[in-house]
C-alpha cells in the first residue's frame, strides 16, 4: 500500500484524537491533551466517532 497524501500535523492530531475518543477517552481529557482552550474546538472530532455511539445502551433496553 502506497500513501499518496502527505501527513500533516493537523491530520495526525485528528487521527490521534479520534482514536482516543473511540477508545472511550473523555472529551475533556482529549481537550487538555491537544491544548485546546475551548471544548468547541475539540468537538470537531466527535462527528467521526460512531463506534462509541453504537455502544450506548438505552435505559429502555432493560424494560
Amino acid at each position: 500500500m502506497k500513501i499518496t497524501k502527505p501527513a500533516t500535523l493537523h491530520w495526525l492530531l485528528y487521527i490521534y484524537a479520534t482514536h482516543l475518543l473511540e477508545n472511550g477517552t473523555d472529551l475533556r481529557y482529549i481537550q487538555e491533551l491537544l491544548g485546546h482552550n475551548s471544548s468547541k474546538t475539540t468537538e470537531i472530532y466527535t462527528h467521526v466517532s460512531t463506534k462509541s455511539l453504537q455502544q450506548i445502551k438505552s435505559p429502555f433496553d432493560d424494560l
